[in-house]
């Protein structure tokens, strides 16, 4: 705010002649501070400073392998927690109870790209009801890529097997619960990536969960070789097009019966991934894809603004949409939301990928830009140079604008709510967060932000009243509980 009254100034000294312009002027510094002022300024009636807490009975997760997510494993109706660490799977109870925990090295890793999935921060596990018994299982892959499916009340084994895995892979590596046949969560797809080279999970397969249960010898539905998966991320599924069956989701999007449909025409590789109704003008679920890589300038004849680099991609089942880029700079980290509800659609706001003094660009749900800034200017004080990661965007509020949610970047620090269009810090939680979660916990389908601290769980939710009550919960669209059991670090 400040260098914009600066330049204005020094481009506009003629008018400063007038006395009416001045007194414009003055006005305008006069906004423009309070309203300075209050993007840095923490809203202490709703930073709640005491959130549940709930003692872990596993060590810390101080580095980047593990994470968690929530899910209904006693049959209560109420979402438990399920957290995993490299050696161990503890599980509590809404209220905080234990309700057990499993010693299991399990398939944990950091560096996606060098070390296989599922990839930093992720939870590496899903809870859901496979077998149509109206329970929740839990299931999971031990680091010596045995398949697992537990009891989720209890972590009693109901199966452990170990499948064929391609060759070129070390093992399958990262599962996803599914509906590619229209029986319900009674699917599985795996993932496994190249153990030479750069590696991505290019080999997948789908599995009935009832021939895993069953058989010695289970056979997949199908399988693929040529998958063009997230770089960092373990595959996602959601149904795209509202036929109650699941598509996977990659540069590559593939039918339920795993056959292509489209393919971006990718020069560098996918960085984040996420699932939106970007544009309700549309019939179906659109994908956000952010790229990292591409042409170089240098080595390019065509002009900068046409050099295929750093670029976010909008498509669906049928086409890409639009694709485009804000100065070729890195987008890498996203949030997708309902950040300015007088718009139509939904705005995707991009973190960029500078070291310090990070400059997040917004485009609304046509491929525009219509913010950017820089967020050190914005983020109150003492708060990292570094900026902001883990990025979720949250309905903390209960009105019709979403509002963003991140940590400390490269650090267990603090967390914040902030407005993605202006970056506006409005709510700050003192904290030391070596995860953070965002999903909707107490059932009045606001969000609260779940807190890894150490060896708590901090769950903190917003107190105000909720303004729209009566609105269905967030549990009930299909990408929102697929994306809340395969989210990690990069695409949350």
């Amino acid at each position: 705010m400040n260098s914009f009254f600066i330049s204005f100034i020094r481009k506009k000294q003629p008018l400063l002649k007038s006395p009416l312009a001045l007194s414009f002027l003055l006005a305008l510094i006069s906004w423009g501070c309070a309203e300075n002022s209050y993007s840095q300024a923490v809203n202490p009636s709703n930073s709640n400073s005491n959130p549940q807490k709930i003692q872990l009975d596993i060590p810390p997760l101080k580095e980047g392998r593990g994470g968690l997510i929530v899910a209904d494993v006693n049959n209560d109706k109420q979402k438990d927690f399920l957290v995993t660490h490299p050696n161990a799977i503890a599980v509590y109870d809404h209220s905080g109870k234990q309700l057990w925990k499993k010693s299991v090295k399990l398939q944990l890793t950091d560096k996606a790209e060098t070390k296989g999935l599922p990839g930093l921060h992720a939870p590496g596990i899903q809870a859901g009801d496979i077998n149509g018994d109206d329970k929740t299982e839990v299931l999971f892959l031990s680091s010596d890529h045995k398949l697992h499916i537990v009891d989720g009340k209890n972590g009693e084994t109901l199966r452990e097997i170990q499948l064929n895995s391609p060759d070129g892979s070390e093992g399958w590596e990262h599962l996803v619960i599914a509906n590619f046949r229209g029986k319900g969560d009674r699917d599985l797809l795996l993932q496994a990536t190249n153990t030479k080279g750069y590696r991505t999970g290019r080999y997948l397969a789908a599995y009935a969960v009832d021939d895993l249960l069953k058989s010695n010898n289970p056979q997949p539905l199908w399988q693929r070789d040529d998958f063009l998966a997230n770089a960092h991320n373990g595959v996602r599924v959601a149904d795209l097009n509202g036929d109650n069956l699941d598509e996977v989701l990659g540069g590559t999007l593939l039918s339920p019966q795993g056959e292509m449909l489209l393919k971006l025409p990718l020069k560098g590789h996918i960085d984040s991934l996420f699932v939106a109704d970007v544009r309700p003008d549309i019939p179906g679920l659109e994908l956000v894809v952010l790229e990292e890589g591409g042409e170089e300038k240098k080595d390019s004849e065509k002009k900068s603004n046409s050099v295929k680099r750093n670029r976010v991609f909008l498509y669906n089942t049928e086409k890409i949409i639009w694709e485009t880029h804000y100065n070729n700079w890195e987008p890498q980290n996203a949030a997708v939301g309902d950040f300015d509800p007088n718009r139509p659609g939904l705005e995707i706001w991009c973190r960029s990928r500078f070291n310090t003094n990070q400059k997040p660009f917004v485009f609304d749900a046509k491929g525009q830009v219509i913010s950017n800034y820089t967020l050190n200017e914005i983020a109150p004080q003492g708060w990292t140079e570094k900026g902001v990661d883990v990025i979720f965007p949250i309905d903390w509020t209960g009105n019709s604008k979403q509002l963003a949610a991140a940590k400390e970047r490269h650090k267990s620090g603090n967390v914040a709510i902030f407005d993605p269009i202006s970056g506006e810090f409005l709510f700050q939680f003192q904290d030391n967060a070596d995860r953070l979660y965002v999903a909707d916990v107490t059932g009045d389908w606001r969000e609260e932000l779940i807190v890894l601290n150490g060896k708590t769980l901090h769950i903190y939710q917003n107190s105000d009243s909720n303004p729209n009550p009566k609105r269905s919960s967030l549990w009930t669209q299909n990408h929102y509980r697929r994306s809340k059991m395969t989210w990690n670090y990069y695409s949350p």
